[in-house]
């Protein structure tokens, strides 16, 4: 028996070596830990199991019968992320350059099927060169079942991918359907295809990082939610976010009791919209003083340094009363706020996210209107915008809108308004629901007037005092309450805890054809 136990215990040091200490050191000298490495600093200490240690490929061709090394390039398992489950796959990057064999594929949809059975998110830690060339179709046909199970796991358990060094080709695809995409500067990228065959093909020069790194997928094509600086932080910073979201939708999102009162008030907020229309604003200040403790998780940041994606908008996760909820915002300091093609996906898929996990959505609307001009026009602004519509009106969470300052026109009614069955809207008292501008509203209905500057300035005033404020709307019952800003955080905890047990179901259908 001792023999046995030796040799077992050899077989689960060979598989820990993964591609040797050759490899292992070359990982390292690029700044990137190993797969093991990463897991144990994404779970708590101890309590990552590991499954199919000892699975191996089964390629005959171009001499792979001679070159096998136990686990394939993938180390799958389940643990504990700050006491909750959750189920895990780290690409190994020394074995094979990560590349996703037939038997790497079934390791990776084992642990996927176990996590929907149960209940539990699922991590992807990315690392991996794309699909095993040896292999051919059977490694293509791998990523199928991988995606084939991303697909059926979506709206069930979250899914998020950490991409922690190349990322190409095929392999893009699992990512691109999980909820949540998270990437390291300077080691990690995402491309269809790499630098040389888009220089083949389009004679464009670029480099790796260029044309899939962290900077561009965070800031220019919207792919990535985050990025960070190395690989602890990345690993760090998954156990906090890990902390806002619900194991499946069999569940409400977690509730970590905190000792910021609920009935907190904040005069701050009294002076924090400017008395000129026209000036901007920081809608986060809003956010970090509604917030608990201040603590405001934020999906694609700006940053002074580089422009990111979709400023005009913010989102994230933030916490009231303990309970997780959502924050979409418009953002009076880019673009005035406006709806564009690009903050109107982010904020959907956002959407969609916190109603498929029964988290509540806390809407903060100051926003003129949907971007204008021909590069929205001809990029499809009239269908972009439209999903985010769809987004709110087949959302049947916890709906509660505050209305800040403008509310105009059509974005209005998209904003999570009364009409697309908002629980609770608020409106502080400087609110201007209107149909547009006052200056645009006059120009338009007393044409006559416009040669008259006089008289068109007092036509403004008249449509300002008339409009410009939130009582119009709540006369009709599409505002709930007119509210002082510094009791915002107040009446949100208190809406929440009305609607804690909120029931709303849409319509039977197979699924609705939301305007991709």
């Amino acid at each position: 028996m001792q023999d046995i136990l030796q040799a077992l215990e050899a077989k689960r040091a060979r598989a820990r070596l993964g591609g040797g200490e050759k490899r292992i050191a070359a990982q390292h000298a690029k700044g990137k830990l190993t797969a093991r490495e990463r897991l144990e600093l994404l779970f708590d200490e101890g309590s990552f199991e590991e499954w199919d240690m000892f699975v191996e490929h089964r390629c005959v061709d171009f001499g792979m019968q001679d070159n096998k090394i136990p686990g394939d390039g993938v180390v799958t398992g389940y643990g504990m992320i700050n006491g909750r489950l959750a189920f895990a796959f780290s690409q190994d990057f020394t074995v094979f350059g990560g590349a996703l064999s037939e038997a790497h594929a079934e390791k990776i949809c084992k642990v996927m099927d176990q996590a929907m059975k149960v209940g539990a998110p699922v991590i992807g830690l990315n690392d991996s060169g794309g699909a095993r060339i040896q292999e051919g179709v059977a490694s293509l046909g791998g990523y199928a079942d991988v995606f084939q199970r991303n697909v059926m796991a979506s709206g069930v358990v979250p899914q998020i991918s950490m991409i922690m060094g190349p990322c190409a080709g095929g392999a893009v695809y699992s990512p691109a359907m999980t909820d949540f995409i998270f990437m390291v500067k300077d080691s990690s990228y995402m491309f269809v295809t790499g630098p040389e065959v888009v220089k083949t093909v389009t004679h464009e020069e670029v480099t790796a990082e260029e044309l899939g790194g962290a900077t561009t997928h965070n800031s220019r094509s919207g792919v990535a939610d985050l990025s960070f600086e190395n690989d602890v932080e990345a690993l760090l910073m998954l156990r906090r976010f890990f902390n806002y979201l619900p194991l499946s939708n069999r569940e409400k999102a977690p509730c970590r009791p905190s000792g910021d009162p609920a009935t907190r008030l904040d005069h701050s907020l009294d002076t924090l919209v400017p008395e000129n229309p026209n000036k901007p604003y920081d809608i986060k200040e809003l956010i970090l003083k509604v917030v608990d403790d201040g603590d405001f998780f934020e999906l694609q940041p700006d940053f002074e340094l580089q422009p990111d994606y979709a400023k005009n908008i913010v989102t994230g996760f933030g916490r009231m009363e303990g309970q997780t909820v959502g924050i979409v915002a418009n953002q009076p300091l880019v673009l005035a706020g406006c709806l564009d093609i690009k903050s109107s996906i982010k904020a959907a898929r956002f959407v969609r996210f916190c109603d498929a996990f029964n988290i509540p959505v806390v809407t903060f609307v100051d926003v003129p209107g949907f971007m204008p001009g021909t590069s929205q026009e001809y990029g499809g602004i009239i269908k972009h915008g439209a999903k985010l519509l769809y987004a709110y009106a087949e959302c049947t969470v916890p709906k509660i809108t505050v209305i800040t300052r403008k509310a105009y026109g059509g974005a209005y009614d998209v904003m999570a308004s009364k009409h697309l069955r908002g629980d609770v809207n608020f409106a502080w008292p400087n609110a201007e629901i209107a149909v547009m501008g006052a200056k645009g509203a006059v120009e338009i209905i007393f044409r006559e007037d416009k040669k008259d500057p006089a008289k068109l300035a007092e036509r403004e005033a008249e449509y300002k005092a008339r409009f410009a404020n939130p009582f119009v709307a709540g006369a009709r019952g599409f505002i709930d309450d007119v509210i002082q800003p510094h009791e915002t955080r107040k009446r949100i905890c208190r809406s929440l805890s009305m609607l804690k047990d909120k029931k709303l179901e849409n319509p039977w259908r197979k699924h609705g054809n939301i305007p991709l």
